[in-house]
């Protein structure tokens, strides 16, 4: 089935500044986007499901594993398949206790030559300890993370290949951070490794106009509030994503406000990207009225809380976006 989208959502603009070789002053350009009329596919909610259960089939995914390696070799493998450029920004992290962190974002891009480009990142790892277990015995165990880690990643290898599929004609990132979930609760220092790596290292060609986190995108009964940082960093990208998704009348994104989030687009954030964090924030602190609910960080976080259909609604929501956005330039 295809889609037909119709609805001129907003005009958002940007400068950018390009020197005029007879002057030192500056001249102003804007970028504006749009979104327009358009044929728009139909995200595949049955891939995306599949891709989690491949991603948990190696075990936890947490840093130094077996299953961390097997599932970085994967998703290599896996975007060359679809993207033009693939490649893993690789760094030696000091964690606890002496040791010694190998630790990878995932980068893979799609027209790395076009200036008018959107980042989308989700983290691949998983938690080395389930800290909020309700079993003691449990606690020292690393985390399956089918929603927490697993449910981005398989929506963006999703998009990634549908992106090879039908191409667009602007530049289009897709990073996967490492080391995500590494840290102690309340030690920020030792969280979002990889986002604060990449933040001071990114590839000259990643200038995005806005970029988009996903974060446990995943659970049958997921509520996506906009999240005060993402307020913070990019007002308007949130109002742009949140409108699209209230005129596709999208059941899992309410317009409520949720408690301020730490996660990876905070270091993106702060070098002045333009970023918003889709996160089913409810889940973060097991305090859910729904007991179900109630397994971030513990070894619950399994394929049973995954719904195919909230995994369609956060991918149709950025397929949509993605094959009706229109980069103009004056």
């Amino acid at each position: 089935m295809r889609l037909k989208f119709f609805l001129l959502i907003a005009i958002i603009s940007f400068s950018i500044y390009h020197c005029n070789r007879k002057s030192d002053t500056p001249e102003i350009k804007q970028i504006t986007f749009s979104l327009i009329e358009t044929d728009v596919p139909e995200f595949d909610r049955d891939l995306a499901f599949e891709y989690i259960k491949h991603q948990i089939s190696f075990g936890p995914r947490n840093p130094n594993s077996t299953g961390h390696l097997k599932t970085k070799e994967f998703l290599l493998t896996e975007l060359k398949k679809y993207c033009d450029t693939v490649f893993s920004q690789d760094f030696v992290y000091p964690g606890y206790n002496g040791e010694r962190l190998n630790l990878s974002n995932i980068i893979a891009s799609f027209n790395t030559d076009s200036k008018h480009r959107i980042l989308l990142c989700a983290h691949w790892d998983t938690r080395p300890r389930s800290d909020k277990d309700t079993s003691p015995a449990d606690r020292d165990k690393p985390i399956i993370g089918a929603n927490d880690g697993a449910s981005g990643v398989a929506v963006l290898l999703t998009i990634s290949k549908m992106l090879s599929e039908k191409n667009v004609d602007y530049g289009v990132d897709i990073v996967l951070f490492d080391g995500e979930d590494y840290g102690k609760e309340g030690d920020l220092l030792n969280y979002s490794l990889g986002a604060k790596y990449f933040a001071q290292n990114k590839p000259d060609y990643i200038k995005p106009q806005f970029a988009i986190l996903l974060d446990m995108v995943g659970d049958k009964e997921a509520r996506f509030r906009k999240e005060p940082n993402s307020i913070r960093f990019a007002p308007d990208i949130v109002d742009f994503v949140w409108n699209l998704a209230n005129k596709l009348n999208l059941k899992t994104f309410s317009n409520e406000i949720s408690d301020p989030i730490y996660d990876d687009h905070i270091p993106l954030g702060e070098i002045g990207i333009k970023i918003i964090n889709i996160i089913d924030a409810e889940l973060i602190g097991a305090d859910s009225p729904n007991p179900r609910r109630n397994y971030w960080h513990t070894q619950n976080d399994t394929i049973e809380n995954i719904s195919k259909e909230t995994l369609k609604e956060v991918g149709q929501l950025l397929i949509h976006l993605i094959y009706s956005l229109k980069f103009s330039e004056y």
